[in-house]
């Protein structure tokens, strides 16, 4: 069998007193994009960031290529991120810098590119996600919601990176922006055969572009000694899922909830 390209053994991560996540165990695979999604707090930007080593496990290890990251040198570490575009929440843009400058961020600090060249790709990067050049000079808050998103993408995918990985890439969109940037996940993958990993709420999203998916619940939540993922498997089998809470969580039914809060519930 392959190799996964990133892998998670035995990782939990705790701050302070709030341990979010406990003893994961999660593989992704060179080419394919994994959704991960659950509830909120359940710690799945927290993998996110474990991946590309921005935070440390409390316990356990993270892998890329088989190599544990927060092991790296700090040269090695920077040499791995090159290699990973990451799409942040709200799309993370800086705001003294223009479109451009923002797209053009990453290949400037890598450095090898010469300015001509770098003026090219950043067109190009944003040619693909439908922004047009007269974008180019507009600063951050003078974008909308969905064209900060597609700015976002652009400058991840600008390195051309091996992965790709999305924290809540469509929350806010209304449904047509939505899709946009689910179109744009699937055509980044076309493009590069780039390996994803999609942190979502956003059902749609998991269904049009996820190859797989993970569900994570929430540790507070689960009887001692219950693994923390609940569902790995395709998107079509969610609904379908031997687990009612996997069930419960797409379909957006609240009635266990609502008891677990202590509210009433009548038929």
């Amino acid at each position: 069998m392959t190799e996964p390209l990133i892998r998670l053994r035995g990782v939990s991560v705790r701050f302070g007193r709030q341990q979010v996540l406990s003893n994961v165990h999660l593989d992704v695979f060179a080419g394919e994009t994994m959704a991960l999604i659950g509830e909120s707090g359940c710690g799945k930007s927290v993998t996110l960031k474990l991946i590309v080593g921005l935070l440390k496990p409390t316990d356990g290890e993270v892998f890329f290529e088989g190599k544990p990251v927060h092991r790296l040198s700090e040269r090695e570490l920077t040499a791995m991120r090159l290699r990973v575009g990451f799409l942040f929440q709200g799309a993370a843009l800086f705001d003294s810098l223009t479109v451009f400058d923002n797209v053009a961020f990453g290949l400037r600090a890598k450095g090898g590119m010469a300015e001509p060249d770098v003026r090219v790709k950043v067109r190009q990067r944003l040619q693909e996600v439908g922004l047009p050049e007269g974008a180019e000079a507009k600063m951050p808050a003078e974008l909308s919601g969905g064209m900060r998103k597609r700015v976002g993408l652009a400058r991840a995918m600008a390195l051309d990176p091996d992965v790709m990985l999305y924290d809540e890439p469509t929350t806010g969109l209304d449904p047509i922006m939505t899709d946009v940037i689910n179109e744009l996940i699937l055509l980044t993958r076309r493009r590069t055969n780039v390996t994803s990993v999609v942190v979502t709420h956003e059902m749609r999203t998991v269904q049009k572009v996820a190859d797989r998916v993970v569900m994570l619940y929430p540790l507070s939540r689960l009887s001692g000694g219950e693994p923390q993922v609940v569902y790995d498997g395709p998107a079509a089998g969610l609904t379908e899922a031997a687990d009612p809470r996997v069930r419960q969580f797409v379909l957006g039914e609240a009635r266990d909830r609502l008891t677990e809060l202590g509210g009433v519930y009548h038929d």
